[in-house]
C-alpha cells in the first residue's frame, strides 16, 4: 500500500513539473480557459438569479391577486346577504329569491375554486423554491 501511495505522489509530482516546465503559452492558454469556465458560471449565477427574482415577484403579485379576489368574493358574499335578508321580508317575490341561490351557489363555486388555486399556487411555490435551492 505504501509502495502505492509513492507511486501515486510520483505521478502527482510529475503532473506538477509538467505543468512548471509548460511553456508559457500552454500556461497562459490554462488561464485563459479557466477564466472562460468562470466567466460562463458568473453568467449562469446571474441568469439564475435575475430568474429567482422574476418568480419571486410573480409569487408576490400572484399573492396579492389572489387577496384582493379572496376579499373582493368575501364582499359579495356580504352584499348576497344582505340582500338575502331584505328578499325575506319581501317573501311575496320568489323569484329574487331563486336569483340569489344561484348567486350564493356561484359565489361559494367560486370560493372552492379559488382555495384550489391557492393550493396550486402555493404547490407551484414550493416546487419554484426546491428548484432555486437546487440550482
Amino acid at each position: 500500500e505504501v509502495q502505492k501511495l509513492n507511486q501515486q505522489l510520483e505521478e502527482k509530482n510529475g503532473e506538477i513539473e509538467q505543468m512548471i516546465n509548460q511553456p508559457p503559452y500552454e500556461k497562459e492558454r490554462e488561464i485563459l480557459r479557466l477564466q472562460k469556465t468562470l466567466a460562463e458560471r458568473e453568467k449562469a449565477q446571474a441568469t439564475s438569479d435575475v430568474l429567482c427574482r422574476s418568480l419571486t415577484d410573480e409569487t408576490h403579485q400572484l399573492q396579492r391577486k389572489l387577496a384582493s379576489t379572496a376579499e373582493m368574493c368575501q364582499h359579495l358574499a356580504k352584499c348576497l346577504e344582505e340582500k338575502q335578508r331584505k328578499e325575506k321580508g319581501n317573501s311575496d317575490d320568489q323569484i329574487p329569491t331563486e336569483r340569489s341561490n344561484q348567486v350564493f351557489l356561484q359565489l361559494l363555486y367560486n370560493e372552492t375554486s379559488l382555495q384550489a388555486l391557492i393550493c396550486n399556487l402555493q404547490e407551484e411555490n414550493r416546487m419554484l423554491k426546491q428548484k432555486v435551492a437546487h440550482v
